[in-house]
């Protein structure tokens, strides 16, 4: 497989060797988290009564989430940034400029969740969003009727 080098500094992988030095074709296993891209890494469960989604983000607060609930699709995004500058008398002779965003959307049938009881919650860096089931789209037992 041919790779692209950086011949300056060799030692120093670039976004490109990391890119392209995976299989392009084994699109399941990619992980984005892992290239230097800002997009948490998630987690989605299902249970016979809900959908739980845990989303990967330290250093965020609360108020930097927006989370949209409309037709059976969830988004979920952040907007952050910060700046930091340090000054020797009146000059500036420093500053630093911080910015990082995300959205992720998820596609859930609309007549399976129940919209009104979503519920968001974020704790040690990891944001936790439930999305129950309707009633009617629970997971039943069934019941054994025994002939006599």
């Amino acid at each position: 497989m041919a790779r692209l080098t950086n011949s300056m500094f060799p030692s120093i992988p670039s976004f490109t060797d990391r890119f392209f030095g995976g299989n392009l074709m084994d699109w399941n296993n990619w992980n984005f988290a892992g290239i230097d891209s800002t997009l948490p890494a998630v987690n989605v469960k299902e249970s016979d009564s809900d959908f739980k989604i845990e989303v990967a983000a330290p250093g965020l607060k609360k108020s930097d989430f927006k989370l949209n609930y409309d037709k059976g699709r969830l988004t979920i995004s952040s907007e952050k940034s910060d700046e930091k500058s340090e000054k020797n008398g009146k000059e500036v002779t420093r500053r630093e400029f911080s910015y990082q965003s995300f959205q992720r959307s998820f596609t859930i049938p609309d007549d399976i969740v129940n919209a009104d009881k979503i519920s968001a919650k974020y704790k040690d860096g990891i944001l936790h969003v439930t999305l129950p089931k309707r009633e009617e789209a629970k997971v039943k037992t069934v019941k054994e009727i025994k002939v006599s």
